[in-house]
């Protein structure tokens, strides 16, 4: 899509203000096809251009690290040499700090510093690029999100360190990923989506301590996995919804599953 008259007009660098070339420092680049206004310009108002200005000059992108607006700091970092990196990683704005661990080698000394850092969006970046096995030190994060994101990524066998986890979306990808001899401690989670999560991997001899759980949700993920040599005790569940499964999968004519005795 070309860029309008209208764009230009409107052209504005991050206080507001309308751009005017004629002001700019890079204003060489605009005759030599390195910058056009509204489309690629280091001192826009939004991102996408200046990282546009960037992909056509990288080699400008060190002269503005230090930058009043952040979009430009942390445009600048995701196209300027990894040297120069480190001095971002104290940056006053988490834009500009998530740019820098996504980059960061993860074997050095700042890319550590950033796994520490107060905004969890920083830490999210790390989580997402640190090797597994190196994971277990982000285990105790304070945000429930980046511990999701070690959940999903950490080594099965150390997934045990998460399994009282105090989130239960967390538990739950511990669930869905843990070494089977750990998902009836899962089933017995104070939480049914946790539960579940473990039961719909157990396997059937694991699924027939479950079929007088209380809870008819679990039972009825119980009834649809179980194999059929198993199901008759389950055929007088005090709950219909689970009843009927029984009976569909025996094969049985509709109404004719058994009642439990109470009724």
């Amino acid at each position: 899509m070309g860029t309008t008259t209208n764009d230009i007009d409107e052209a504005r660098d991050w206080q507001g203000k309308l751009l005017d070339c004629r002001t700019c420092e890079q204003r060489e680049g605009l005759t030599e096809g390195r910058c056009h206004l509204g489309h690629a310009c280091v001192h826009d108002l939004y991102a996408r251009r200046i990282d546009r200005f960037f992909k056509w000059n990288p080699d400008l992108a060190k002269a503005y690290l230090e930058h009043p607006y952040f979009e430009t700091r942390a445009v600048a970092a995701k196209h300027v040499e990894l040297f120069y990196l480190p001095r971002l990683v104290g940056d006053p704005d988490e834009t500009v700090r998530q740019s820098v661990a996504q980059r960061l080698p993860v074997r050095s000394r700042q890319f550590e510093i950033l796994r520490r850092d107060p905004h969890r969006d920083v830490r999210v970046r790390v989580a997402e690029r640190l090797e597994p096995g190196d994971l277990a030190a982000m285990i105790g994060d304070e945000d429930y999100f980046v511990r999701q994101i070690v959940a999903r990524r950490l080594p099965p066998g150390l997934l045990v360190k998460m399994i009282h986890d105090r989130d239960p979306e967390v538990r739950k990808v511990v669930a869905q990923r843990i070494a089977p001899e750990w998902l009836p401690t899962l089933a017995a989670d104070r939480e049914v989506g946790v539960r579940l999560a473990a039961v719909r991997r157990m396997d059937n001899k694991q699924l027939k301590q479950l079929i007088k759980d209380p809870d008819w949700r679990l039972r009825y993920e119980v009834a649809s996995r179980l194999e059929l040599a198993d199901l008759e005790p389950m055929r007088a569940d005090p709950d219909p919804a689970v009843r009927e499964l029984v009976a569909q999968r025996l094969g049985e004519p509709p109404g004719e599953a058994v009642l439990p005795e109470a009724c």
